[in-house]
């Protein structure tokens, strides 16, 4: 069972951890080497040049100038005192409001935490009611309403400070939500125009045997919304064509990279090997062998263009339509366009960087069958996940540990090593299953069909903190953990 030991000594594990890997961040944040990692928008606005250029050859991978050590922390104060417009310029919306959370928190907690600690530990503590009942504690259970009386008038003091502490949190929060929605708003209306904008996505677009989908979309929008209609554009199957765009950009990097090493350096034409992993096999000339290989790949893509654009079924059932208002493509995306429910659906369009497009041919009834068997799959994953949970967590017991292995009973029961198991190693074992729960939700995200990349995130990050299943993962730690502490009292 955990102490108090147990537990100072998992917190001060994490807590020493987190001091190392900032202690790290803010030491590589000012080496020469890492300038365009950690400061990429001063390079985009034209604010910082790069330390590479000029120097020494050990001052261009290494800070050497040792007063910037001393002062390495400064970013912290400044980034914090920095007035709100300015953050938000600096480096968008969605940094300011994560500096928020942080002060939401001390602004819960610490209230919070002052009166748990003044007025609840010092009821639960001074009763001795785990003394007297015979069962195995440790000096933390003091701490808990387990250790009050049954019927004592102490428990007014838990119903009390439970109403005091939804208060408080509910207050504070919608105070918070309220200065965010303001400046979500405000960023909105002073951000310039994007076509997003005014852009919505048209799916599930019906067949007509005398139009094609182009034809039919514009005729459509001209006859329902002839006064905001301004454009549209069809989607088509081009994933081949992705492919091939997305390894275009691979290979102009790699071509970038060598065409800059043989600038560097007129002299020597840089090499690259053919065999496995470029270790051995024959050497070639890099950068004809990449301009080859990026011309074979442009003609590639404007031979799949062509043929995709010619092609009458690589035209998908959705569209693009734009409009010349944002008011106008408001109402087309939150109305519904026909009698039918399940053709001519409209949402706002999502970036063009952030669609996701091999969803975007799903007929409505298949995404209806596919979030059904998400949902059914998201069940069945919540119960079964937590059945190597539990197998971890009970070898994470001493108790199991000394029996499956007893040669390290007397390692194990070293003090130190005995607080590290019982109150850090519990947490990893969790930690690492909980790894490959975002992949998997991710999975089942695109699987559900959203359209977009945020959406798809989205999703799985509310599946990840919202669903039972983070409350299901405990029950086995508390089942296994405890049984052996428990059961003989009620035998």
């Amino acid at each position: 069972m955990a102490t108090l030991s147990d537990i100072g000594v998992a917190a001060a594990i994490n807590i020493l951890s987190a001091f190392a890997f900032f202690l790290a961040f803010a030491i590589l944040r000012i080496q020469p080497v890492n300038d365009r990692v950690y400061f990429p928008k001063w390079y985009l606005k034209g604010l910082r040049c790069s330390p590479l250029a000029n120097g020494a050859f050990v001052c261009k991978f290494v800070n050497l100038d040792f007063r910037s050590y001393a002062r390495f922390l400064n970013w912290m104060p400044a980034a914090l005192q920095m007035p709100e417009p300015e953050l938000i310029d600096h480096a968008g919306l969605d940094s300011a409001v994560y500096l928020r959370i942080y002060l939401l928190g001390l602004k819960i907690f610490v209230p919070i935490a002052f009166l748990a600690f003044t007025i609840m530990v010092p009821v639960n503590w001074t009763n001795n009611t785990l003394e007297h009942s015979g069962l195995t504690f440790s000096d933390i259970d003091k701490l808990s309403i387990s250790n009050i009386p049954n019927g004592s008038l102490r428990f007014w003091t838990h119903l009390v400070m439970a109403y005091a502490f939804t208060f408080w949190t509910c207050y504070v929060l919608k105070r918070e939500y309220e200065i965010v929605a303001s400046m979500r708003l405000h960023f909105l209306a002073s951000e310039q125009r994007h076509p997003d904008q005014f852009t919505v996505l048209v799916k599930n677009v019906p067949p007509d045997p005398d139009e094609s989908v182009s034809e039919l979309v514009e005729h459509f929008f001209l006859v329902n919304h002839p006064e905001h209609y301004l454009s549209h554009q069809v989607v088509y199957n081009a994933n081949k064509l992705s492919e091939l765009v997305n390894e275009k950009k691979k290979i102009q990097n790699w071509l970038d990279y060598y065409q800059n090493k043989y600038e560097r350096n007129p002299s020597k034409r840089p090499l690259l090997k053919m065999g496995f992993l470029g270790l051995w096999g024959e050497s070639v000339d890099a950068v004809d062998f990449y301009t080859a290989k990026n011309e074979r790949l442009s003609r590639d893509i404007s031979l799949e263009r062509e043929k995709i654009t010619s092609n009458p079924k690589s035209i998908m059932a959705a569209a693009f339509v734009s409009f010349k208002t944002r008011w106008g493509a408001a109402v087309c995306a939150q109305t519904q366009q026909c009698r039918n429910p399940t053709i001519w659906l409209t949402e706002w369009a999502p970036e063009p960087r952030d669609v996701y497009w091999e969803n975007l041919s799903i007929p409505f009834v298949f995404l209806t069958i596919r979030r059904l068997i998400v949902a059914v799959a998201f069940f069945f994953l919540t119960f079964f996940f937590v059945i190597p949970i539990a197998i971890v967590q009970s070898l994470a017991n001493i108790e199991s540990i000394e029996k499956a292995l007893p040669f390290l009973k007397p390692i194990i029961e070293v003090k130190v090593i005995k607080s590290f198991i019982q109150g850090f190693l519990p947490g990893i074992a969790l930690k690492i299953f909980l790894l490959f729960l975002p992949t998997i939700l991710m999975i089942m995200s695109k699987f559900e069909g959203f359209i977009s990349l945020s959406a798809l995130e989205r999703r799985s990050a509310i599946a990840c903190v919202d669903h039972p299943v983070l409350l299901l993962y405990d029950v086995p730690w508390l089942l296994v953990g405890y049984r052996r502490q428990l059961v003989p009292q009620f035998q």
